[in-house]
């Protein structure tokens, strides 16, 4: 068993308030807590409304299974986050 966690930094330009701030990073739980190999969460920066970070914890039989599923969730990431990703880091365990 191979586990990977990535974790992203976000900052969101002209966001305002904490309700904004749901609705441009709203989602996350949906589109990538399906897949049974990710766990995912808001680990950090809770209460900024012009920041925000998540973290995924990905679990696969294989290294390579594991960095694709991290490049994948990358990949989507940035196709519909409304917002700039400042930070990504990987960590094998």
């Amino acid at each position: 068993m191979h586990i990977a966690i990535l974790t992203m930094t976000f900052s969101l330009p002209g966001c305002g308030s904490l309700k904004e701030k749901r609705q441009r990073m709203g989602g996350m739980h949906e589109r990538f807590g399906r897949n049974p190999a990710v766990a995912v969460c808001e680990s950090g920066e809770h209460n900024r409304h012009d920041a925000s970070e998540w973290s995924f914890v990905v679990a696969a039989a294989s290294r390579r299974e594991v960095e694709s599923q991290c490049s994948q969730i990358e990949d989507k990431i940035q196709r519909t986050v409304e917002a700039r990703i400042i930070k990504v880091t990987r960590e094998l365990l």
